[in-house]
């Protein structure tokens, strides 16, 4: 499994960010609407529900600056490795971090896993809600 995407939800009742990690089993031909938008300015939308295997959420404080958010880059730009696909908002930091979060397209499902770990933090998987039955 792949992460292709990270679609912010919003926030529950308690202030705790809530987002969806979108993993596929390929990284071949992924693609969603307004993709190719430049600057992505909060236009693009999710990869084609066809190309997603299974979906992780994640619901913390931890606050993810997102891609499809960007006033520079385009969602194509994480997908060229330009950029990420979502990084950590230091924003309301009193230090900068030793070391910073992120989240790039095409890595793995164990790393995302690793990644989220190292910030005490795991993704939650509703088997009922899985797009499809296929293999980690």
């Amino acid at each position: 499994m792949f992460l292709v995407y990270i679609n912010e939800i919003g926030s529950n009742w308690t202030g705790n960010n809530i987002y969806e990690f979108l993993f596929s089993s390929t990284i071949d031909n992924i693609d969603g609407d307004d993709w190719d938008v430049y600057p992505a300015s909060g236009q693009p939308s999710p990869p084609h529900a066809e190309l997603v295997s299974r979906v992780g959420t994640l619901t913390s404080d931890f606050k993810i600056t997102l891609i499809q958010n960007s006033d520079t880059f385009a969602l194509w730009d994480a997908v060229d490795g330009i950029v990420a696909l979502g990084w950590e908002d230091i924003s309301d930091y009193d230090t900068y971090p030793d070391t910073r979060t992120h989240f790039m397209f095409g890595e793995t499902l164990e790393v995302v896993h690793d990644k989220l770990y190292a910030n005490d933090l795991i993704l939650e998987y509703n088997t009922n809600k899985q797009i499809k039955s296929d293999e980690d």
